[in-house]
């Protein structure tokens, strides 16, 4: 892993939560996106050298959703860059770390993802991450 690419955290409403974080880092966030297959809309904040990535629900059934009503907002998941998606996810299985998605698909921010169950990383949900155009 080469570092932590950003922090997600899951909240009720962007708009509110993007106001919130502006004071909080003293500026606006960068992109706002849409991930369809994730039934989220995503803000961007750039923190030094970090990423902070807010998570909104735009179905009541999404994962964003249920995460909210079962631990309410806060911290979802934290993502690690990875140099190759598939090959780091294929050691961490044989290392006995249970993937949700065995084939990397397309996260926000241009970037391939796959995500780690948390049951097997002790409760936090692991994203890896790889910029798009880097694996196929």
């Amino acid at each position: 892993m080469l570092k932590i690419e950003h922090i997600g955290i899951a909240v009720k409403n962007l708009k509110d939560s993007n106001g919130l974080f502006e004071k909080l880092f003293g500026q606006a966030h960068y992109k706002v996106e849409s991930v369809e297959s994730e039934h989220v809309n995503t803000s961007f904040f750039k923190v030094g050298e970090n990423k902070i990535e807010l998570l909104e629900a735009t179905d009541k059934d999404s994962p964003i959703a249920k995460f909210i009503e079962k631990k309410g907002e806060g911290i979802h998941h934290i993502a690690f860059e990875v140099e190759d998606i598939e090959k780091e996810s294929k050691r961490l299985e044989k290392e006995g770390f249970t993937i949700l998605n065995k084939k990397p698909k397309k996260g926000a921010d241009n970037k391939w993802v796959v995500f780690l169950h948390p049951k097997s990383t002790n409760g936090v949900l692991i994203e890896l991450c790889q910029e798009i155009g880097d694996c196929d």
